[in-house]
């Protein structure tokens, strides 16, 4: 309390003061006197209090010197307000007044930032952005699985490196918040080989040889309650890095001189590879059912019986244009006896070209942030890009147009990397150049830059420097490079992430930087990013990516081949999204029965195995526009932001309602899982939440919806057998069990009602067999 008590007295007499500026005699004056004396006063022993902490817990660091120096000279500067105060206040002279309200103001700056690098000590550096939205957790390290016995035997030269590599990427990922560079608690830093060994204020950590003399081992084993316990906040080490830790002092705690050049972290290749295809089988002819089959054949999997038409039909349908197959069209597939007739499906769905269009306007929206309505349009800070995607989505633009459009952008697509200006300087690794770069490399890298935009990055090797000179590239002027909102005084470089695929020129216009950086990009030996959409059109059709996360692209895929392979196919014919698309779901896996996982956590951890489709949630507009189509339209035409025909004139649709992807967002669009797209957002929960539950059980635009079509089917059926039987058909593509008819017909009564009517539609919408994609 006696460290932080000043921070909220001055604060707040500052923002009071900023009430006076019309009459400096105003009534707060007593108020903001008696806040600044007690927290000039405060401040000095704050000041005093901080430093005897510091020294108590034994810290050092870059951001504890920039702390101490920022909250002595804020300490400082009070003291000095006090005497401007009573002057002020004798002789209030414009002048006097003037110079007081300076330095209130300044001091609370300086106590504000001095606030942050206390923060950054004791919550992390990227406190400020590790709890928002577009995070997600990606930034959370995860444990460490290592083959301990590949190095149980003695250990050759390349075994010793590589068992220091993983030792370094444990202490990495748990260590270097609090023993690094940037923050040394204890006398303690374990970022380098010289200072992991020199130990600590208590002296040396590790006894080459000796586990339990060991002091790292020591602490690391303790029970989470226990005050010695290390790491002291967040997350213990699990029992593998814990044991390999302890292996690694037990084999004399080598570190090769090599092993300085080894990432502790995995890092994908960023050159194409095709590997060869493993031969073809009878029934496996899909390239990637041959990848499939070689990964369950090493996996000990076996292949399932493919689905039957009717679940194939419905599936196809929302995942190539997110409508539900008609009663009609399943009796025209399930009659056709053509051998190829679900390839031949599909090409027809695929050359639907504005459901199709429509449909995947909702997944390019989330991932490019592009919405209709929203923060930042009124005052020309955003831009929509919607005409040029769904005349890109429908045209079915080629992926590396597409790209350089984006990035080298015209006037219809620049909102993608102009349209983030709304949003202003947040802080310094949030400014508009940085998002830029950092929507870049998310969305079409499968890159995090978020904490190396403030920092050396905690979860990767990419530097502070890199993310400033790829932001540089978006930026007007060179770019101040600033180190957890401090200023360096440091002019950033120029430079694309991966220098082998070229250069940017420095000194060029930021159009033509874009225009270079554009070509860069989307040349074929940037395999990175042909990977990462692969991966996405993967996870939007199978429910999971290759790699996860799919913003995580140097984590592991569970079949590398595979993955590699699709990549160079997809660049080699043509950077054909609805091939890629076709490639998919006319595969053998693609096809099989749906698989379930016992919880979200299960699709990310480490030793996930394929075997095929995820079982997933419709996503909100799939749900809406079932809704509408079954029973009445969820949405007003005022709520119809996006009007494709009036772009494109042959895109007029002759479905009775406007889809949900062209309307504004609204409540029940994100309670149902649609985000707000204010940033990117390339993954949705496919979880229920309480929050679905209620707009489901309760929501006005649901309840009024349901009104309507009681009344549409009441009016169209007296038969409660017929009404339900057609009801089922079009829902749900099969006949009401005997069950599910008794039930009905008990709820209908005799002649149904619109009320009776409105229960029943109301209860197969929540059905799970209607909200699933089985």
């Amino acid at each position: 309390m006696l460290v932080h008590f000043p921070i909220a007295l001055l604060l707040v007499a500052v923002v009071m003061e900023l009430f006076t500026l019309g009459s400096f005699r105003h009534s707060f004056r007593p108020a903001i006197r008696f806040l600044v004396i007690l927290g000039a006063v405060s401040a000095l022993g704050s000041a005093g209090l901080g430093w005897l902490l510091a020294e108590n817990e034994g810290m050092s660091g870059s951001t504890l010197d920039l702390h101490r120096i920022i909250g002595l000279s804020s300490a400082g500067l009070s003291a000095f307000l006090l005497a401007l105060l009573r002057k002020s206040e004798l002789n209030p002279s414009t002048t006097s007044i003037k110079t007081y309200r300076f330095f209130l103001f300044l001091t609370g700056i300086g106590i504000g930032v001095s606030g942050h690098f206390g923060a950054a000590l004791t919550h992390g550096e990227d406190y400020l952005t590790e709890v928002l939205p577009s995070n997600n957790g990606q930034d959370a390290p995860q444990s460490l699985t290592v083959d301990l016995a590949a190095f149980a035997s003695e250990l050759s030269p390349e075994k010793e490196i590589q068992l220091v590599t993983n030792v370094r990427s444990v202490l990495a990922h748990n260590c270097y918040k609090c023993h690094s560079g940037a923050k040394i608690e204890g006398e303690l830093r374990l970022d380098e080989q010289e200072f992991v060994f020199a130990g600590g204020e208590s002296g040396p950590i590790i006894v080459p040889g000796d586990p339990s003399q060991s002091e790292l081992i020591r602490r690391i084993s303790l029970p989470k309650n226990h005050k010695d316990v290390m790491p002291e906040k967040g997350k213990l080490l699990s029992k593998e890095e814990i044991q390999l830790l302890t292996l690694w002092v037990q084999k004399g705690a080598p570190w090769p001189d090599g092993v300085a050049q080894q990432s502790v972290y995995r890092v994908a290749a960023l050159a194409p590879r095709k590997p060869n295809l493993p031969p073809a089988k009878p029934g496996l002819e899909n390239p990637i059912d041959r990848w499939v089959d070689q990964y369950f054949e090493q996996n000990q999997l076996s292949w399932n019986t493919p689905v039957d038409d009717r679940t194939f039909l419905r599936r196809a349908s929302l995942d190539i244009i997110g409508l539900l197959p008609t009663p009609e069209e399943l009796e025209t597939f399930q009659s056709n006896t053509h051998p190829n007739k679900r390839e031949i499906w599909i090409q027809n769905l695929l050359n639907r070209s504005d459901d199709y269009s429509q449909h995947w306007l909702t997944f390019w929206n989330d991932a490019l942030r592009n919405d209709y309505t929203g923060t930042g349009y009124i005052t020309g800070g955003r831009f929509a890009i919607t005409d040029w995607l769904y005349t890109s989505i429908r045209e079915n633009k080629p992926y590396d147009q597409f790209v350089k459009e984006l990035i080298n952008p015209n006037e219809k697509s620049k909102g993608f990397i102009e349209g983030i200006r709304w949003r202003g300087t947040v802080n310094a690794s949030q400014r508009t150049e940085m998002q830029a770069a950092q929507n870049v490399g998310q969305v079409l890298l499968g890159l995090n830059l978020k904490c190396a935009s403030c920092h050396d990055s905690f979860i990767s090797d990419w530097k502070l420097e890199q993310a400033y000179a790829f932001a540089n590239i978006f930026a007007d002027s060179t770019l101040e490079v600033s180190r957890c909102e401090q200023p360096t005084g440091k002019l950033a470089q120029t430079k694309i992430l991966w220098e082998e695929l070229g250069e940017i020129d420095s000194m060029a216009t930021k159009a033509e930087k874009l225009r270079q950086l554009a070509d860069q990009l989307v040349q074929p030996a940037n395999g990175r990013m042909y990977r990462t959409v692969v991966n996405r059109i993967w996870k939007q059709l199978m429910g999971r990516g290759m790699v996860e996360p799919v913003d995580e692209m140097d984590n592991a895929p569970w079949s590398q081949d595979l993955l590699d392979w699709l990549a160079v196919d997809f660049v080699e014919n043509g950077y054909d999204l609805k091939r890629l698309i076709y490639q998919i779901t006319t595969s053998k896996i693609y096809q099989s029965p749906s698989i379930t996982v016992a919880s979200p956590e299960k699709l990310l951890s480490q030793d996930f195995k394929f075997q095929g489709v995820i079982r997933r949630r419709i996503t909100a507009e799939q749900f809406a526009d079932a809704v509408a189509e079954i029973s009445a339209p969820l949405f007003d035409s005022v709520e119809v932001k996006f009007r494709p025909y009036q772009l494109i004139p042959e895109a007029k649709t002759n479905l009775s309602f406007a889809r949900a992807s062209l309307v504004a967002n609204n409540e029940f669009l994100k309670a149902l899982g649609r985000p707000n797209r204010e940033i990117v957002s390339t993954s949705r929960d496919s979880q229920a939440s309480l929050l679905q539950a209620l707009e489901l059980s309760n929501g006005e635009k649901l309840n009024k919806s349901l009104v309507k079509g009681g009344e549409k089917w009441a009016a169209a059926f007296t038969d409660p057998v017929i009404l339900t039987e057609n009801l089922y058909a079009k829902a749900l593509l099969r006949k009401p069990s005997p069950k599910e008819l008794e039930v009905a017909q008990k709820a209908l009564g005799l002649k149904p009602n619109t009320a009776a009517v409105q229960d029943l539609l109301w209860a197969v919408f929540l059905l799970p067999e209607f909200q699933l994609i089985y």
